[in-house]
């Protein structure tokens, strides 16, 4: 009898050893990433109870997801109480868009150990794509059980910064900045919360803290620009607007918007470039993008382009009456003979009766006519002596 017993326990410690080599093999192969390989080995061993967890492990890393969910749930089968297991199982099915099933399965968890953070921040994510109006709640359950929880922090901030609660952004990210200094996400809420509020003198500050921490995208340049230029600092809004066409040099908003920029600082040339470049690139109604142009045109006293320009604008939108009245402006300046200029004004008087710029058009008008009267008395003069003489 003890030999019988002595025969039993030598062949279940040679099958542990076994077990155990078999296991140490797949292990190894998995952590080298022959994942199909590792599966090959893991599925080789004589209790798969315990290599079920690790099966799904592989065929998550080669993509295989449903074979990785079986195998999970029957890891969960066989090992009920391993709550880690059931962890990695929920975030995989939220991982397969399996919200519901996730959902429940967090719960689970949350009834398991109620005081871990994490499954409370899952949760609320899984909950925040179910539109489930609580996921703010989980988010705030992970936060007050580790109030250095970045994720849940981030998620928290920016749900104000869309309800506009800009203090409680402030609150939040301020939390988060303390533990976590150059966290990316909360200094660009912070940074935006700034720039909501039109505190762009702020909102420079943490853009360029984004800058510096190496985070370039347009969306941080677009931003810097229109701060900079609500500051009146044209020449480093500019700078910001060379970068934010460096993402799209074909956008035909920040191309005019660049424009609109060099004409603040008065560089006509420039900003009759990319004016032009965007017109030229747009196909939508443009005649107040040909207002603006024209208007640079004028200042560079470029008046034949002005005069072409807001005809352009005119042909855009017939009823564009500021076009109507700069395009009579210009060509006054333009021509030289007199009659054709009262002629001008006239017109305009009779095309729009009771025009807001109807005064401005009436003093021309003035002016012209004592003009003209001027220069018949002079010339009556001047036939007059001729005749005298």
């Amino acid at each position: 009898m003890k030999k019988l017993i002595f025969i039993v326990i030598v062949i279940s410690v040679n099958n542990t050893i076994a077990q155990s080599s078999d296991v140490a093999i797949a292990d190894s192969l998995y952590l080298n990433g022959n994942y199909s390989k590792a599966i090959e080995a893991y599925q080789k061993t004589e209790d798969q109870s315990q290599v079920f967890d690790k099966i799904a492990k592989a065929y998550i890393a080669i993509g295989n997801y449903d074979a990785a969910i079986l195998n999970y749930e029957n890891s969960i089968t066989a090992n009920p109480e391993d709550a880690l297991i059931k962890y990695q199982y929920a975030k995989l099915l939220a991982k397969t868009k399996k919200y519901q099933e996730a959902s429940d399965e967090f719960f689970k968890l949350i009834d398991i150990d109620y005081r871990n953070p994490n499954y409370h921040y899952e949760l609320g994510l899984v909950l925040e794509i179910l539109k489930d109006s609580t996921a703010q709640n989980r988010f705030y359950s992970a936060f007050q059980l580790d109030k250095t929880h970045q994720k849940a922090i981030y998620r928290m901030a920016r749900h104000h910064l869309k309800k506009g609660r800009n203090k409680a952004v402030h609150y939040y990210v301020d939390i988060g900045l303390a533990s976590y200094p150059n966290n990316k996400e909360l200094i660009s809420l912070k940074a935006q919360n700034y720039y909501v509020k039109k505190d762009y003198k702020n909102a420079v500050i943490w853009f360029e803290k984004l800058v510096a921490l190496h985070e370039k995208s347009q969306f941080i340049y677009e931003k810097l620009r229109m701060s900079y230029a609500n500051l009146y600092e044209f020449e480093k809004a500019i700078e910001q607007g060379d970068l934010v066409l460096e993402f799209d040099p074909g956008d035909v908003n920040n191309l005019f918007i660049q424009g609109e920029l060099y004409e603040r600082v008065e560089d006509f040339k420039n900003a009759e470039k990319y004016m032009r470049l965007s017109l030229e690139l747009q196909d939508s109604p443009l005649d107040k993008e040909y207002v603006k142009l024209a208007f640079v045109y004028n200042r560079q006293k470029k008046y034949r382009e002005g005069i072409e320009t807001y005809q352009r604008a005119i042909k855009e939108n017939p009823d564009n009456e500021l076009a109507h009245y700069f395009l009579v402006l210009t060509k006054n300046k333009y021509y030289e003979d007199i009659d054709a200029r009262i002629n001008l004004f006239e017109a305009f008087k009779t095309k729009y009766p009771k025009s807001k710029f109807k005064s401005v058009i009436e003093y021309h008008l003035k002016e012209l006519k004592e003009e003209k009267f001027l220069k018949l008395e002079k010339k009556q003069d001047t036939i007059q002596k001729s005749s005298e003489n």
